[in-house]
């Protein structure tokens, strides 16, 4: 008899999956979740939604308002993407994963379906979210892109609310090379007669979500040009003062909603505790300092770095690795020249290889060392670090992963 391992097994080794193959997996093209939708009987359109989107943030600020929500006595869903450590860490109601007897239910009730219409592991995985929001009656559900928005595999959803936090140079292959192109793929999460927030006013983007707002007749708000209260939050990264302002002005905009201000303030506190976020400027130990955080693009390293140099440490441990798909040359030149820097290559099909990061580190002429893996270069840098140093792990969300 299968249990969820082999389950879980069969769905991460039988399907492409963008996570760990990349371009390969990708497929831009709504029909075949279209279909999967039909044939499920259209649960996305059973349950309440809000979608989120945008190059960076979107996860943090789809688990701030889910936090939020929660202090409001809601049953919530979360939707999101990818996991670091448990595949159902993607789908949780009011932060518990997902049943592990639902997804196996799941897998072998409609095993044929996805064989013979070849659905991706995403696809699969969508269709779980919509079908175990709807089962468990959550009053409302999250949910996050995977990727771009037009054509991804969440936007059959009819939300509440849009969110798009902010538009950067991510994932040019598919979205396109210019931010404007970026902004028009993400755009395509606006919904007519819906209202949507922007986190970011952006000169080259702003046009492009006025335009789609005006046609679709949805309301826009721009996040960023709303005066508003400041709260703290237990996500400490300095990033996070963006996406709990757009996090906040997003629930002020949900229609039916009224967010009253200590609940806000309770849920902007605990949403760690709420939801179970990791990952984000998380703190693993004092002495030596080390922090893990997802940032691996330019635009979100360009925030934790600085927050790196903020800190007094002694001696600076850069634990790093990349998937293939990054400018990582122009990312490394990003961290203090003077760090010591512990490279190594997270184990997924994406990564880049150690050869090609080690000729990336030798033209930059930093100090480096390589290693076969991220666990590796993790016990070097703290078997190196004395307790006044500071370590940080980090370039790409699967060596977070892996060290966690």
């Amino acid at each position: 008899m299968e249990n969820y391992d082999t389950i879980l097994d069969w769905m991460l080794s039988q399907l492409p999956m963008y996570q760990k193959k990349g371009a390969q997996a990708y497929r831009p093209d709504l029909s075949r979740m279209q279909d999967f939708c039909d044939y499920l009987n259209q649960p996305q359109e059973q349950i309440k939604t809000i979608h989120v989107a945008g190059t960076n943030g979107k996860g943090s600020t789809a688990h701030l308002m889910a936090s939020v929500l929660q202090e409001h006595e809601l049953k919530v869903g979360l939707y999101t993407s990818p996991h670091l450590k448990d595949f159902r860490e993607r789908i949780k109601i009011n932060g518990k994963y997902i049943d592990k007897a639902f997804v196996v239910d799941f897998v072998l009730n409609h095993r044929s379906y996805f064989e013979s219409h070849s659905l991706s592991f995403f696809e699969m995985t969508v269709g779980l979210a919509f079908s175990y929001f709807l089962e468990k009656k959550v009053d409302i559900a999250v949910i996050e892109v995977g990727m771009g928005g037009r054509l991804d595999g969440t936007n059959l959803i009819k939300p509440e609310l849009c969110v798009i936090t902010n538009i950067g140079w991510d994932h040019m292959q598919f979205l396109g090379d210019t931010l404007a192109e970026i902004a028009a793929e993400k755009a395509g999460i606006i919904k007519s007669h819906t209202p949507v927030i922007i986190g970011s006013t952006q000169i080259e983007t702003q046009a492009i979500f006025r335009e789609k707002a005006r046609q679709l007749n949805a309301e826009i708000i721009f996040a960023d040009q709303k005066d508003i209260k400041e709260y703290d939050s237990d996500l400490k990264g300095d990033y996070q003062r963006e996406n709990i302002h757009t996090a906040i002005v997003g629930l002020s905009n949900l229609n039916g909603f009224k967010l009253h201000s200590e609940k806000l303030k309770n849920g902007l506190l605990s949403v760690v505790d709420n939801t179970g976020i990791q990952g984000r400027w998380q703190v693993l130990n004092d002495a030596p300092k080390i922090i893990a955080d997802v940032a691996h693009n330019k635009e979100g390293l360009g925030f934790t770095i600085p927050q790196i140099e903020s800190h007094y440490y002694a001696r600076l441990h850069l634990v790093l690795g990349f998937v293939k798909d990054k400018a990582v040359g122009e990312i490394l030149q990003l961290f203090p020249h003077d760090a010591h820097y512990y490279l190594a290559t997270p184990q997924i099909p994406r990564a880049m290889p150690i050869e090609d990061l080690k000729h990336i580190a030798q033209n930059l002429d930093i100090y480096h060392k390589i290693f076969p893996t991220v666990e590796a270069a993790f016990f070097a840098a703290k078997k190196q670090a004395d307790v006044m140093d500071f370590i940080y792990v980090g370039g790409s969300t699967f060596v977070v992963g892996e060290i966690l």
